[in-house]
């Protein structure tokens, strides 16, 4: 049976996500925030995901990753509490990269966020 806490996520699109320089800087914003992250990359679409303790942490990291200016940059959830199976589970140290919308997707239904994330990315609709 999992677990499922509070956390304040978020959820951000871009129109891609290649460049290994911003990445880091991504990465390493996580880190200062305490953030966890989850990115899609290697092309259309970008998919970024993030969860923390506290919504000025989850704030802070999506400032940090605006000013990276990708682009069109869409923040269509913005940093909210948000009930989550398992939070904190995200691999390499709050850091995880997948290069699959697909793979994307199966992290966010682990997580109990699938309609979340469909509803964000515009799959699906809101009822």
């Amino acid at each position: 049976m999992s677990r499922s806490t509070t956390v304040f996520t978020t959820l951000i699109r871009t129109h891609h996500i290649t460049s290994r320089k911003k990445l880091s800087r991504v990465k390493k914003a996580a880190a200062m925030h305490n953030v966890n992250v989850l990115i899609r990359s290697s092309g259309p679409p970008g998919i970024m995901y993030a969860e923390g303790a506290s919504e000025a942490a989850v704030s802070s990291w999506v400032d940090t990753v605006q000013a990276l200016r990708y682009k069109d940059f869409q923040c269509p959830w913005k940093p909210a509490a948000n009930q989550v199976q398992s939070p904190g589970q995200i691999k390499d140290g709050g850091f995880e990269e997948v290069t699959s919308v697909a793979k994307f997707s199966e992290r966010m239904e682990q997580r109990g966020l699938g309609g979340w994330w469909r509803i964000g990315m515009g799959y699906k609709t809101s009822d």
